[in-house]
């Protein structure tokens, strides 16, 4: 009998890992790993229920941490199968994968330097030298190829907008076709193609990141600009936590358009990411999977000034002169980002732009919340700055862009999943297609197995 459990991404917006098992063959649909939460983030340390060794197959929706990052620790732990991804998707979790070893050498170094760490010694979930282990187990596929897999199973491919290369996934296995929304992307979106719709199938998992809320609908330019004028005009200084993939390159074009009508003037537009600074590249490499041609990718992606090493970065944090700085991570949970929040956000002048869906528990989600102090390497950091939000920036499907995808089904499922969503946002969303479609809808528990 074939089953589904979700191993992550149930009852959370991260972590996402959902696994299919049919007799001893067990298929894994991305590999994420928890952020936010301290006891979200503690469930990277805990075993899976299942061992690594025994998983036959992965297939990656996309690159994102939540949906990529746990694969080094899978790898570790004797994963030997392959991972499967669009071409895309492999060159950009390479990127993320890397960046994600380092950073957690780094913090572990820095906490055991400054002994802020309950634990001695501090340990990295994983290093550089295991996202390269992992990075090997990548297997490419292109959008609509049939790739087969051991034990009778066989998937596509479908694109999903979101960022370059995701995908949903459309698989096949013992009688049953199961539909993985991986993250679905927006509709119109200016740099990435619209979410194809799902085919006809037994069962769909969705995700349910914005279940319960709709995007403004304001032009997204404009919004941005207001923002950057109202900071130059007190003397401030612009800074937006950005996703390093996808959110760092819409912004890049917003502000292309605005370069354009002439509304940025001399202000120093500057990209301090040198994993967004790599993914940007991967725009050019990967001309199929977006809408920009050529000349205008390069117009878009000249207009910031690149900072690669470190000296370059504090630089820019010591310039109190009125810029933009576009710097990861998208959550201010790590990443060059936070030392420009410990030198900006004391200033009144200056502005903090969250330009995309901030988790519970991150730094990000405590500036939407308003909190009066963010807590960084270890010290209070009092912030004064304005706090914007422009959610009409979200790579994610808003509830009526999730209904849209979701009604465009030929014919009724059995059954709807909703995953990779806080309980409110999955719960509004299950309640709506009951309501709307009259589909059977439920949102899985963690660890919760499901018969097919």
């Amino acid at each position: 009998m074939l089953s589904l459990k979700s191993l992550g991404g149930a009852g959370t917006v991260t972590g996402s890992k959902h696994l299919l098992s049919l007799g001893d063959e067990r298929i894994l649909v991305d590999c994420g790993l928890f952020q936010g939460l301290k006891n979200l983030r503690d469930l990277n340390w805990q075993p899976l229920p299942v061992s690594p060794r025994d998983i036959d197959a992965v297939i990656l929706t996309h690159a994102h941490l939540d949906h990529s990052g746990y694969l080094p620790r899978l790898v570790q732990g004797g994963y030997r199968g392959k991972v499967y991804a669009t071409p895309a998707t492999r060159d950009v979790a390479e990127l993320i994968l890397m960046d994600s070893g380092h950073l957690q050498e780094k913090d572990a170094e820095f906490f055991n330097r400054h002994q802020l760490s309950r634990h001695q010694p501090a340990l990295a979930l994983y290093g550089v030298r295991d996202a390269q282990r992992a990075v090997g187990h990548f297997s490419t596929a292109a959008f609509g190829q049939t790739v087969r897999l051991a034990g009778g199973a066989s998937f596509r491919f479908r694109p999903a907008g979101h960022i370059l290369g995701a995908a949903s996934v459309d698989l096949e296995w013992g009688g049953r076709r199961i539909v993985f929304s991986g993250d679905i992307g927006r509709y119109d979106d200016p740099l990435l193609p619209d979410p194809v719709p799902p085919p006809e199938a037994d069962y769909i998992l969705i995700e349910s990141t914005y279940g319960n809320r709709i995007h403004d609908k304001a032009d997204p330019t404009e919004a941005l600009g207001a923002i950057v004028d109202r900071t130059i005009a007190r003397g401030g200084t612009l800074v937006i936590p950005a996703f390093a993939v996808g959110r760092a390159q819409e912004l890049l074009y917003h502000f292309w358009k605005l370069k354009r009508a002439g509304r940025l003037a001399a202000v120093p537009l500057f990209l301090d990411s040198p994993m967004a600074i790599d993914a940007t590249e991967l725009m050019s490499r990967h001309m199929g999977d977006h809408r920009l041609d050529s000349k205008t990718c390069r117009q878009v992606f000249a207009i910031a000034r690149y900072t690669d090493d470190v000296e370059a970065s504090k630089a820019i944090s010591a310039n109190r002169f009125p810029k933009v700085v576009i710097s990861a991570s998208g959550m201010a949970t790590g990443g060059r980002v936070l030392h420009h929040l410990k030198a900006f956000a004391p200033d009144a002048r200056n502005t903090i732009l969250l330009a995309g869906f901030q988790a519970a528990g991150t730094r990000g989600r405590a500036l939407q919340e308003g909190a009066p102090e963010l807590k960084i390497h270890g010290l209070w950091v009092p912030v004064n700055a304005e706090v914007a939000h422009l959610d009409m920036l979200s790579a994610h499907a808003d509830a009526h862009e999730l209904m849209r995808w979701l009604s465009a089904c030929p014919r009724p499922p059995r059954k709807v999943f909703i995953v990779h969503g806080e309980p409110e946002a999955a719960e509004a969303l299950r309640i709506r297609i009951g309501r709307e479609l009259g589909w059977p809808a439920v949102v899985p528990r963690l660890d919760q197995e499901f018969e097919l």
